[in-house]
């Protein structure tokens, strides 16, 4: 039992050893610089001071230019604990900041799974259709999302519909090609058997096909919120307004690189809880054979 325990705390502690160590060397990296004074003579010091520098001054120690672990846990405190605030439109809580970001991710994502996984299940049964839209498919799916942004600026003429289209293209792509692949490798004995028993094609879909696809359809949408919330963060900082990629490149504007750095961590966790999510729900619809 302490054996089964300690197993299960291993990674975890490891985890939080390896986290100790980056921060360690995050601040030796970062500690305060001497440079030795300069040995000058009585007529050099005397000009020096006189050109408005003081050797003794330049030879005190100097802090880093890039944020140590304590300016970052600073930053950490006062970014949670006002994370909603909104003095304006260039100055918002990282909390509202997250939600616009969210709102658009999700919009995208949602009009995407509502065409790709229907269209999946129609190109999936249907070797014809799955010819006649495979070429297509594969044209458009390598182009980048971002090179769709100018088109949708010129054509929608507001940045962040823009931005929640740009969402949509990135994300069908996966959504699509796992769910024609789930519906197609689903065995052909159950679809046998439910021909035998004569069931209507929509009861089959729903109870035979679904199911037995369902793994692979939600790895699909898995791969596609992870993309999706990839390049959120850049079309934001294209568009501007408002989200977490427009956040970001508002303060290396301000030359606040610990909001920066802040800014990268939320976006890791949200993105993390993202695909933890999927995961569980994942992991939750596959079952052994």
């Amino acid at each position: 039992m302490k054996a089964s325990y300690f197993n299960r705390l291993k990674a975890p502690l490891l985890s939080a050893l390896l986290l100790a160590i980056l921060i360690g060397a995050w601040h030796l990296a970062t500690l305060p610089t001497r440079s030795a004074a300069p040995q000058l003579t009585a007529a050099q010091l005397e000009y020096a001071r006189l050109m408005g520098k003081d050797p003794a001054q330049e030879a005190q120690p100097k802090k880093s230019a890039f944020p140590t672990p304590a300016d970052m846990g600073r930053t950490i405190v006062l970014q949670l604990s006002h994370p909603f605030y909104d003095n304006g439109p260039n100055d918002k809580g990282i909390g509202i900041q997250l939600a616009y970001s969210l709102l658009r991710v999700g919009l995208g994502f949602g009009l995407a799974a509502l065409i790709a996984i229907p269209l999946g299940f129609i190109i999936g049964m249907s070797p014809l259709v799955y010819r006649m839209l495979d070429p297509f498919i594969q044209l458009l799916k390598p182009i980048s999302p971002l090179a769709w942004m100018p088109i949708a600026l010129y054509t929608i003429k507001d940045a962040s519909m823009s931005g929640i289209f740009v969402i949509f293209i990135c994300s069908i792509w996966p959504m699509l090609i796992n769910t024609a692949f789930g519906v197609a490798g689903v065995r052909r004995e159950w679809i046998n058997v439910a021909r035998t028993l004569e069931v209507r094609p929509l009861r089959k879909a729903f109870q035979v096909i679904l199911p037995a696809a369902a793994p692979t359809i939600l790895t699909g949408m898995r791969i596609s919120m992870g993309i999706a919330w990839l390049v959120i963060v850049a079309a934001e900082m294209l568009v501007g307004g408002t989200g977490i990629g427009y956040f970001v490149w508002n303060e290396w504007n301000n030359l606040s690189l610990t909001n920066v750095i802040f800014a990268i961590l939320m976006i890791g966790l949200i993105g993390m809880t993202l695909d933890m999510a999927f995961a569980k729900a994942q992991k939750a619809v596959t079952y052994a054979d």
